[in-house]
């Protein structure tokens, strides 16, 4: 699951007349760069949610192995977006990635599912935030010994996990965040991070692309 459904409020002026991750880097889009990383790993059915500027995407992506799960009304977060497009991913557990990132080094989602375990009802990749280019803020989370989630600490949520669905019918409200999960998974020990040995930036904001662009130089 691909969520492309975000306003890219921080992006603009970029994204008044163009939704976000149709935004080029270095020459490519970044849904294309996300897309590319997903077949890379094998996902399949690929999804991606829209919302806003949602027919731009939406005829970017046609005749493409690629179905889409529309919020034309309000959007729905990632939570929300991702319990909606449910019954176009089908069952079990579900890579879920954030197109306004770039990656170098090995391919993300290949990596996850290397790590991934039974035990495991999340395992979301981290960057240091020291390694975190463009990063704006503090860190997310630390790890204990065995690589269990902690709230808060130097490490960043770098926008790519694989995450069991099931518990999403447990939330009420119907536009909510990912973290609302994310807390009932880390209360139960069943929250896991892997941490990404290349390069990552943040592309949230014009001033980033061509950091991210320099990155995927080196």
């Amino acid at each position: 699951m691909i969520f492309a459904a975000g306003l890219g409020t921080r992006m603009r002026p970029l994204t008044d007349l163009c939704p976000k991750p149709l935004i080029e880097v270095a020459g490519r889009s970044l849904l294309d760069r996300a897309l590319d990383l997903g077949r890379q790993a094998g996902a399949g059915p690929i999804v991606v949610n829209t919302h806003y500027l949602g027919a731009q995407i939406e005829r970017h992506l046609q005749g493409q192995d690629v179905a889409l799960s529309p919020e034309p009304g309000q959007i729905l977060e990632t939570g929300g977006g991702l319990r909606h497009a449910l019954p176009l991913l089908g069952d079990g557990p579900v890579m879920t990635l954030n197109p306004d990132v770039v990656w170098t080094g090995p391919n993300v989602l290949t990596a996850l599912a290397g790590a991934w375990r039974d035990d495991m009802d999340a395992l979301l990749a981290l960057v240091p935030l020291d390694r975190a280019t463009a990063r704006q803020g503090a860190g997310d989370f630390s790890l204990d010994a065995d690589q269990r989630l902690i709230r808060r600490g130097d490490f960043v949520y770098a926008g790519a996990q694989i995450i069991r669905p099931d518990r999403l019918a447990e939330i009420a409200d119907t536009a909510f965040s990912l973290n609302r999960l994310w807390d009932l998974l880390i209360a139960e020990g069943r929250a896991f991070g892997m941490i990404h040995s290349g390069g990552w930036c943040d592309v949230g904001t014009p001033q980033a692309i061509p950091l991210a662009e320099a990155l995927l130089r080196e």
